[in-house]
């Protein structure tokens, strides 16, 4: 796959920017199953449904992608961080906090993947503009953090503490593909590494959930689909797909703008609450984006959006 010539500059922003979208309506859609579901169930059966499609998508377009059966230990790793401790992690936490506030938590994971890709991926150094914006997004995500997360109880830090897990793992997880999966198929790797977290989860919800009312209502069955065929066979495709000709950082800013996507849909829809210093915070993101997409012209000349 490094022969493969990547998309050019508009292509990718737009492809980015739909990304963008779909994500940032996941976390409101998560929250409406949840009222019928418990989290390892219905993320267990966002996983089932995604893999299987992904199969589909995999034997129609494995010839046209090209690239190499990915090694099992990545699609393994994928498996079990971006997908099973990711998703569990965030669907348990959306039982007790707001899908918008779950979603500016979260929104730590570009810093995380920034400062991995910095020590560990050869030509993602970042600069003082690039760690400027970084800087300006944290201080947003805090902001955010101090005003809104007090008003949810006693259970809402411990709850916030642990959903840091899934930022973490999903880092771990996107800079081991962006190294050394370059030259395996994307459609195979998410394949496998679905049908993988779909295993996992459903075997937590079989342990921790057997006794949980469940109810298979239309809603939470819209849910479902939506979320593995959109919002998993589709945006993680194209992700992964897009993270071997762009900068691991830059592609973790997706992280940065689905927080105001979905702080936007949860008050617009859920009626959540919006503060002016939720919008302040949300300002702050938008900077912090602002400031750390913007490459230099020695940068952009040498090809480090290539892996």
């Amino acid at each position: 796959m490094d022969d493969e010539r990547a998309p050019a500059p508009a292509l990718m922003a737009g492809l980015i920017a739909f990304l963008c979208l779909i994500w940032g309506s996941t976390w409101l859609v998560i929250r409406g199953g949840l009222e019928d579901l418990p989290p390892f169930t219905s993320a267990g059966a966002r996983f089932v449904v995604a893999a299987l499609v992904m199969t589909v998508v995999a034997w129609r377009l494995r010839r046209r992608e090209g690239g190499a059966p990915p090694p099992a230990w990545l699609w393994l790793s994928m498996g079990l961080l971006n997908f099973a401790a990711s998703y569990g992690v965030v669907y348990w936490c959306e039982t007790i906090l707001p899908s918008g506030i779950v979603a500016v938590l979260w929104a730590v994971y570009p810093l995380i993947t920034a400062g991995a890709g910095h020590l560990l991926l050869p030509g993602e150094r970042l600069h003082g503009r690039q760690w400027a914006g970084f800087v300006f997004g944290f201080l947003g995500v805090g902001l955010l953090f101090l005003t809104d997360l007090q008003r949810f109880g006693a259970s809402a830090i411990p709850a916030a503490s642990i959903l840091f897990i899934s930022p973490l793992v999903s880092a771990a997880g996107t800079v081991l593909v962006k190294r050394y999966g370059g030259a395996s198929s994307s459609v195979l790797l998410n394949r496998n590494a679905m049908f993988v977290g779909a295993g996992v989860l459903l075997a937590l919800a079989w342990t921790f959930e057997a006794d949980a009312p469940i109810a298979w209502s239309a809603a939470a069955i819209a849910s479902i689909l939506y979320l593995a065929i959109v919002g998993t066979v589709v945006t993680f495709g194209l992700f992964f797909w897009l993270i071997r000709h762009a900068p691991a950082y830059r592609m973790s800013l997706i992280a940065y703008i689905t927080p105001v996507i979905a702080l936007s849909l949860g008050w617009g829809v859920g009626a959540e609450p919006v503060t002016s210093a939720t919008l302040a915070g949300a300002g702050l993101i938008l900077a912090g984006v602002a400031l750390a997409v913007r490459v230099s012209d020695r940068d952009s000349g040498r090809g480090g959006d290539r892996t």
